[in-house]
């Protein structure tokens, strides 16, 4: 009998298991983002952000590429993704989400708080791979891309260490 229970909740488990990674997961908008992160004792990223190139991005793009997709794709988050476009706006240029992932399923500040759960419910760390699907030679105003040098001129503080 006891088998025939631990079957089952070894089953539900599985079961919310796979449905909790097989979630979609939907993208808010960097307002959403700037709600927690723009607090001094947190680091200010959201005001790091806005103040960088990745914010701006869209204002990069003059007369035709601004609607070129070709462009586009690296240039705004959302045009990248146009089924989002009802939570995060052209305009915002290359957001928060484009380099930590939908935050839908981690904003919340009990998940945030646990980098493990963050991850989990769909937060990614920007690495060099992921930086380079727009910083590479495609691009028809490629600049040497070294992410070492650049990534430390858009990094922002980590509230998870003091």
């Amino acid at each position: 009998m006891n088998f025939k229970k631990l079957s089952l909740l070894l089953g539900m488990v599985i079961l919310f298991a796979s449905f909790v990674n097989a979630q979609d997961f939907k993208y808010v908008g960097a307002s959403k983002c700037k709600m927690c992160h723009n607090k001094e004792e947190k680091g200010e990223q959201y005001n790091k952000w806005a103040a960088g190139p990745h914010a701006k991005a869209m204002a990069a793009l003059k007369g035709a590429d601004a609607k070129n997709a070709k462009c586009l794709k690296c240039h705004s988050t959302a045009a990248a993704n146009p089924d989002m476009v009802a939570t995060i706006t052209v305009e915002e240029g290359v957001s928060c989400e484009s380099c930590h992932g939908p935050g839908s399923a981690y904003k919340v500040a009990a998940i945030m708080k646990d980098k493990t759960k963050a991850m989990a419910n769909g937060m990614t760390m920007p690495d060099e791979k992921l930086c380079r699907k727009c910083h590479n030679k495609e691009s028809p105003n490629y600049k040497e891309f070294n992410f070492a040098e650049y990534s430390k001129k858009i990094a922002h503080k980590d509230p998870s260490k003091k």
